[in-house]
């Protein structure tokens, strides 16, 4: 194998460049320049194809005009589909809002009823404590001359299923 010189291997590697993510070589000037061709290719269609006909100039024309109306109709359409989902999700978040605050109220309302129900226990307790039995009996007997019921002087009234008992005539002895 014979030795290349160093001005030899320099344009060697100044025609075949190698960029450290690709595996092949690239030549300078040999991939296809796609913007030119493309230009080419209307060049060519452009001359190719001659004048259009009325008749094509025409349906062209209608078919642009069935196009607007269609789009005209499309775009109607959005706008209406837009607002109806506008005004359904507006009023549904008008109904969440009024069912977070009645949840709130309730809420509100229950911690009030707590309140309240634990005063009325307290209080009932505070009644109860105060109550002296000893000494309403004590008042009875000797201030209000009561006795206590004798034998005789008791009467039981059958029970009739009723939680009270109407005293229409005097009891018989």
């Amino acid at each position: 194998m014979a030795r290349t010189s160093n001005s030899a291997r320099k344009s060697q590697s100044a025609a075949y460049k190698r960029t450290p993510y690709q595996k092949t070589a690239y030549v300078n000037g040999t991939a296809v320049k796609h913007a030119e061709a493309g230009e080419e290719l209307e060049r060519h269609l452009d001359q190719g194809s001659g004048r259009v006909s009325r008749r094509e100039l025409e349906k062209q024309k209608q078919e642009m005009k069935r196009l607007r109306y269609r789009n005209a109709a499309y775009v109607l359409f959005l706008t209406v589909a837009f607002a109806v989902t506008s005004v359904m999700l507006i009023s549904y978040i008008r109904m969440e809002s009024s069912i977070t605050q009645s949840v709130k109220q309730v809420a509100a309302l229950q911690s009030q009823l707590n309140n309240l129900k634990t005063e009325n226990d307290e209080m009932k307790n505070r009644i109860d404590s105060s109550i002296n039995l000893e000494e309403i009996r004590r008042i009875a007997i000797t201030e209000l001359g009561m006795t206590y019921a004798g034998q005789g002087q008791i009467v039981e009234i059958p029970d009739d299923g009723s939680d009270y008992v109407r005293q229409y005539a005097d009891i018989k002895k």
